[in-house]
């Protein structure tokens, strides 16, 4: 009996042996939103941001054009707004404000901070459809230091991870160091 389990646990997918995210998440225009959405994406994208943290703020022209780029590729884009504190309206009118072109999720409870394993914004999380990360850390080297900035990337960390999980192909650099706003931890 216990070879026959044996043999069927070794048939069984990995996937299998991985918990699929849970959540129900609304954005910032009240639509809900369900890991069910990701089933036939090739690739989900989280952007970890908050309404009060300047260098996420300035990426988000980057966000844009990415999503821009990427979204009819297959890629589903989303903001993540971490802070805790923020309020629906609040998140909203930053949403406005700052004119993502994407949903922008409230994760007060950060359920989708957890999965990632999201430390600051802005940070950047590369999904599968069954919510596996890919990549985690920086958009782009344009913020080196919080005192060491380019002009322009020299290298585009998350272009670089989608191009990489669109041609079926590990991310070479799946985690980076990303520079920016802590995200203040929930308490239990």
């Amino acid at each position: 009996m216990l070879r026959k389990l044996h043999a069927v646990l070794l048939l069984l997918p990995l996937a299998a042996w991985c918990a699929a995210p849970s959540f129900h998440l609304a954005d910032t225009a009240g639509a809900e939103h369900t890991p069910a959405e990701w089933a036939h994406a090739k690739a989900v994208l989280l952007f970890f941001v908050a309404p009060d943290c300047p260098v996420a703020n300035s990426y988000t022209p980057e966000m844009n054009r990415i999503r821009d780029a990427y979204a009819p590729r297959g890629v589903l884009v989303y903001a993540v707004q971490s802070d805790p504190t923020a309020t629906p309206s609040d998140a909203a009118r930053y949403a406005r404000e700052f004119r993502y072109s994407f949903p922008m999720l409230l994760d007060s409870r950060h359920v989708l901070v957890a999965l990632a394993g999201a430390t600051v914004t802005p940070q950047a999380a590369v999904l599968s459809p069954d919510g596996v990360v890919l990549y985690l850390g920086r958009i782009d080297n344009r913020v080196e230091d919080f005192d060491k900035r380019r002009l322009a990337a020299t290298e585009n960390d998350v272009r670089d991870a989608l191009d990489s999980v669109l041609a079926g192909k590990p991310v070479p650099h799946p985690k980076t160091k990303s520079i920016g706003c802590a995200i203040p931890r929930v308490n239990p």
